[in-house]
């Protein structure tokens, strides 16, 4: 039976507000690589601009439909109510649809009892591999990759964009265990360091360039090859891919929460936050922060950094978000979505429900109020990653490359840049917002009935890795264990 390979380019998806140029750029690429791989197996990869249910509606009427064949998404609400929609089609039109998981996050799961050993069972499974020959279907045209003008999206320049080719992805997973992941556990955290020391699979893994299977089956087999070896002749530790593998755990333990419940992209996973910032939300600090003018160094830098690499190392991901959420009391709703356009590996699954943990409105974790003047003197002691993304700062003193408003008129000078003009004065008391932050949440935690809420959340979402009271969570007038090191680390890859 010959089969039909169809991309659908939706316009009503690339409307939304969590979707960008650069996303569809490294789209294009993929799909360009993967139309000529299978004209190569004799049948074109055919391409069609609209939405779902029309199209398939059309091609029905033309050629017919025996069944569907599609990876399971969790997406954003609107590919939610896209997938209800094809689901009543096929069911009025009489055609199956065969839906497969492509990570580990589980359809309709009721308890997250057993789900890592879930996990590990699939990511087992054999990778298939692609047929050898594919039966051409007569008579349909195969169509062309549209651009970003076709879809209505605006410019996006991304300089530093990685590829959207399966090539691109192998070649970033070989250099990896070739010689990137030496330093890969201490190397994280900075972005001076992340850029070249993380696996950088996070992009290739959202838009599926390859599978989180190929990923961790490619882990796996260079652990034991490694294992062959004595530690000095490794090319990384074994260690480092242990913990590469554990991030690629909890990459799928977070989309988890959201195929679980999918209205963290709208809801605070703990009511009583919901309304917490509604008295906050100033555009123009909204604005400042979007565009790294906030007058602190770090976090300018981390933004423009995005906006030019379109990604960053987690660490300064959770501190960016930290900062608006609670220094600048910015509601998650308002800066998320400019952070999934600017994150090339923007994965739905996983933003919306990092989001909410790094503002503080799960319920269930611990507050992170980072410091931003210390994050940056912490990730980046001399200000090379400052200098290199803020050049209106690069003949300021070390002294003062992490609080140049410290500078008097004379060093100014000297550094050639005046803090209000060339850059601008912090756009608040860093310490005071902090104070004024933890004293909110701290009230909000007070309120009756907070922590019997929360530990319904813990049922639901929390991982089984450690018991349900751990961690991160801790009932009133109790005083929370200390989390691991890397408990906030999970997404590095």
């Amino acid at each position: 039976m010959p089969v039909l390979p169809l991309y659908m380019a939706e316009p009503g998806l690339w409307a939304q507000a969590d979707t960008s140029g650069r996303h569809w750029a490294f789209i294009r690429e993929g799909i360009t690589e993967l139309g000529d791989n299978l004209a190569n197996l004799g049948q074109p990869l055919v391409i069609r601009i609209g939405e779902a249910v029309e199209l398939l509606e059309r091609l029905h009427h033309r050629h017919g439909i025996t069944a569907l064949w599609s990876h399971e998404e969790t997406g954003n609400g609107w590919t939610y109510e896209r997938d209800v929609q094809v689901a009543v089609f096929c069911q009025t039109a009489s055609i199956p649809w065969h839906e497969f998981r492509q990570n580990g996050a589980i359809r309709r799961l009721k308890s997250r009892n057993r789900w890592a050993s879930r996990w590990n069972a699939f990511m087992g499974e054999t990778v298939l591999q692609p047929p050898e020959a594919l039966r051409p279907v007569e008579g349909i045209d195969a169509g062309s990759v549209p651009d970003a003008t076709d879809l209505g999206l605006k410019p996006d320049p991304c300089p530093g964009r990685q590829k959207g080719t399966k090539k691109q992805a192998l070649d970033d997973l070989s250099s990896f265990f070739a010689r990137r992941g030496k330093t890969y556990q201490r190397a994280m955290s900075s972005p001076v360091t992340g850029f070249d020391a993380c696996s950088r699979m996070s992009a290739h893994l959202a838009w599926g360039t390859l599978s989180m299977r190929e990923v961790v089956q490619t882990a796996s087999r260079m652990r034991d090859q490694f294992l062959g070896h004595p530690p000095q002749e490794r090319p990384i530790p074994i260690r480092a891919i242990d913990a590469m593998t554990a991030r690629l755990h909890w990459h799928c333990h977070f989309i988890q929460k959201m195929e679980t419940e999918p209205q963290l992209e709208f809801r605070t996973l703990h009511p009583y936050y919901d309304d917490a910032r509604s008295d906050g939300n100033d555009p123009a600090r909204l604005e400042a922060w979007s565009k790294g003018q906030t007058g602190f160094p770090m976090v300018d830098a981390c933004m423009r950094a995005l906006h030019a690499t379109g990604w960053m190392n987690f660490r300064m991901r959770a501190m960016l978000m930290a900062f608006a959420s609670y220094h600048l009391w910015l509601d998650w709703r308002l800066t998320a979505p400019v952070l999934a356009r600017v994150f090339t590996d923007y994965e739905p699954g996983i933003h919306w429900s990092q989001s909410q943990m790094q503002s503080g409105t799960t319920g269930i974790n611990t507050p992170r109020i980072y410091n931003p003047v210390k994050q940056g003197q912490d990730q980046d002691p001399n200000g090379v990653f400052i200098r290199r993304w803020l050049p209106e700062l690069a003949g300021v003193a070390d002294t003062f490359i992490h609080e140049p408003w410290r500078m008097d008129n004379s060093a100014q000078a000297d550094a050639g840049c005046r803090i209000g003009s060339a850059y601008p004065e912090p756009i608040i008391d860093h310490k005071q917002a902090a104070r004024a932050a933890k004293g909110r949440i701290s009230e909000i935690r007070r309120r009756k009935g907070y922590w019997e809420i929360a530990q319904d959340i813990v049922e639901r979402h929390a991982s089984r890795k450690r018991p349900a009271r751990g961690a991160d969570w801790a009932p009133r007038k109790r005083t929370a264990k200390k989390e691991p090191a890397n408990a906030q680390l999970a997404l590095d890859i």
